[in-house]
């Protein structure tokens, strides 16, 4: 079985990094001018596009693995930040 993304949040990468959310999102901020949350939501998606390019899981199966609790809010995520469905991503 697949392991669910684990690092999904700021606060997420922040305790795995021993430090404070607000020191980590200056750090980001500071140094690439994008805020923490537009890192992990634009690596979301680069990886939801390589799953549906790159294997042949169903999106349910790709929304659990990147650790969405329901594939509705994949779909909703990946339409807001893709401009398409997986489904019609995938058949592009």
């Amino acid at each position: 079985t697949v392991q669910p993304l684990q690092l999904r949040t700021a606060q997420d990468y922040a305790t795995n990094l021993n430090l404070h959310v607000n020191y980590l999102n200056r750090a980001v901020k500071g140094t690439t001018g994008k805020a923490t949350t537009t890192h992990i939501s634009e690596r979301i998606a680069s990886e939801a596009k390589a799953l549906l390019l790159h294997t042949d899981w169903n999106v349910a199966d790709i929304a659990y693995a990147l650790g969405f609790e329901y594939p509705t809010y994949f779909n909703n995520f990946f339409k807001k930040h893709v401009q398409t469905s997986p489904l019609k991503f995938r058949n592009v």
